[in-house]
């Protein structure tokens, strides 16, 4: 399509050609058919939100299986891997649909976003390509140097950039669509508090998964229209935000995470500008956009078409939600769009969602009472009391169930492991079976590792059983400690990091809070550190060691979470773990 005909792909009713699907189909491929035969698309927009590419599914189809004819003249083997680096680019959901229609299987690799340093990028980039083993690596011409670096030694039968892969010939093999038991995609979960593993997901599965949030999550309508910064290697981005819209014959709007990342304001506009209704993101997202426009009037903006904002993939703070909400109130956004919600890469997306225009529900409970006795009462006094967010119920024909140390189910306001089952779950790890089946039982019942309780049948969560710091018998939150330095003058949200050591040089309870800090004067920074300390010993009765780093130092992973795994091994290998080992000794 030539620029002078473009044109921005309007969220038009269904054409009179097809009727509206609701994520009715076996395959990706199916669901892609169906949608090229209506009027809907995505559209691409650049760093100053400025359209640069146009998309309808009737092009991304055509596209799609002409790439498809070209991967299969690579002599490639049914089931065989395609790493595609999850930039926002129409050229990286053609690939991944070619890969639909030819029976071969995409994995969405983490692209650059700006949130680490590149030998670490070049490190994860070849660890993930060595577990995937995929014969196809596919980037952007910009990338392929970085590829090549992290990956030109590994026997792939094609690595190069997206416009020399659509120069090879197309195979006259006939192609053969993958069925609906066959894989979709392998999807790498984040890594937050472990290394990534490769999910692997069945059409069936994401099928299932795409129904469920069209029909009963967000309740998609012929009127909807979706716009999206989130990473399309990150579940929440590449299902949620790309596979929906194809699902529900609608469409959508892209702008790449990295200008996110850099002018979050542009997020605001194509919103407001597209009269966009459905919108997720992580609540850094939402954070960030209300930090970097507090200053600016809002009032230029119309959120008022905005009905679903999404909030998930990491705990959920209330404060967070009604700061962006009161920020924003000027520009006619509704507080009751957020629609908080709980999911996971092992179970394709979406577990479970609140009610739409409900807001952000919250449940106050007995601080002290859960720490103590894993019990969520209702809180009776100022003191002790926590607020948590309301995930909501699961999705129809998937359940969950909250589980004590020896598996056994608890009753509600009883805090445990939080078990699901239910048709979107993966079928394992990828190429880790003794990993999946400590993971995933053989009635299908999948520990998801996060802790929380329910209160009749919505769930709360309450945090990851891999963070819990335990002193003295106490069960103590690492979000906790983080929300104390967050207080101190100066330390804003996202600005902490909180984990226990467990090496064997270590005591037995050495907590690490790790703060960013824009202080420079020697004596307020000690003085900061001090007052945190302080905090910390009133709230829990317990010490902690208080590390101050510059701004943006903070690690996070490739969907922009902040790792608290890869935090705690950069402080095994700092300056400050000799002096803390070394005044220990």
């Amino acid at each position: 399509m030539d620029r002078e005909s473009q044109s921005i792909l309007r969220p038009t009713p269904i054409d009179s050609q097809i009727e509206f699907r609701p994520g009715d189909f076996g395959t990706l491929a199916e669901a892609l058919d169906y949608s090229a035969r209506g009027v809907a698309g995505f559209n691409f927009y650049g760093r100053k939100g400025e359209l640069k590419d146009v998309l309808p599914y009737a092009e991304l189809r055509s596209r799609a299986l002409a790439q498809a004819r070209r991967l299969l003249q690579l002599q490639l083997s049914r089931g065989d891997r395609v790493a595609l680096v999850g930039e926002t680019t129409a050229d990286f959901v053609t690939l991944f649909f070619a890969c639909q229609y030819s029976g071969l299987v995409p994995v969405p690799l983490p692209a650059p976003a700006g949130l680490g340093k590149r030998d670490f990028y070049i490190h994860q980039l070849r660890n993930l390509v060595k577990t995937a083993q995929p014969k196809v690596m596919i980037s952007s011409a910009e990338l392929v140097p970085t590829m090549q670096e992290a990956a030109g030694d590994l026997g792939l039968r094609f690595l190069g950039s997206a416009k020399s892969f659509n120069e090879l010939d197309e195979s006259t093999r006939p192609l053969v669509p993958a069925t609906p038991e066959e894989a979709a995609y392998i999807q790498y979960t984040s890594g937050s508090t472990q290394m990534p593993r490769g999910v692997v997901v069945t059409q069936q599965a994401v099928l299932a998964n795409l129904q469920a949030i069209i029909l009963h999550g967000v309740k998609v309508t012929e009127q909807d229209r979706m716009v999206s910064w989130l990473p399309y290697y990150h579940d929440m981005g590449l299902v949620g935000l790309v596979l929906v819209p194809v699902a529900a014959q609608r469409s959508a709007d892209y702008m790449a995470t990295s200008t996110f990342a850099l002018r979050p304001r542009v997020w605001l506009e194509l919103m407001s500008r597209s009269r966009g209704t459905i919108s997720f993101a992580p609540p850094f997202g939402y954070e960030l956009v209300a930090r970097r426009v507090g200053s600016l009037d809002v009032s230029q903006y119309d959120l008022s078409a905005w009905r679903v904002a999404g909030v998930g993939a990491e705990m959920i703070r209330a404060e967070t939600l009604e700061h962006f909400a009161e920020v924003l109130k000027p520009a006619r956004f509704d507080a009751t769009a957020f629609l908080p919600c709980y999911g996971m890469a092992e179970h394709s997306l979406a577990i479970t969602f609140s009610p739409l225009d409900e807001g952000v529900r919250c449940d106050v409970i007995d601080r002290d009472k859960l720490s103590r006795d894993k019990q969520a009462e209702p809180a009776t006094t100022n003191a002790s009391a926590k607020a948590f967010v309301d995930c909501g119920t699961a999705l129809p024909g998937h359940e969950l169930q909250v589980r004590d140390e020896k598996g056994e189910e608890l009753p509600e306001r009883h805090s445990g492991t939080i078990y699901v089952r239910g048709p979107s779950m993966m079928s394992g790890y990828f190429n880790e079976p003794e990993l999946t089946n400590r993971h995933l039982s053989a009635d299908g019942w999948f520990n998801t590792g996060d802790v929380g309780y329910r209160v009749g049948d919505r769930l709360v969560i309450t945090g990851r059983s891999k963070d819990l710091i335990i002193v003295n018998g106490r069960n103590i939150w690492p979000q906790d400690l983080e929300y104390i330095a967050e207080q101190q003058s100066g330390i804003r949200t996202n600005d902490a990091l909180a984990f226990e050591l467990t090496t064997e040089h270590a005591d037995e309870h050495t907590i690490v809070l790790i703060v960013q800090c824009r202080e420079t004067d020697e004596a307020r920074r000690a003085e900061l550190i001090q007052n945190i300390r302080n905090s910390v010993r009133t709230e829990f009765a317990t010490d902690c060691h208080v590390v101050l780093v510059a701004p943006h130092t903070l690690p996070r992973t490739s969907s922009g979470k902040l790792s608290r795994s890869r935090a705690r091994l950069e402080f095994l290998e700092s300056e400050s773990w000799e002096q803390l080992r070394t005044s220990a000794a």
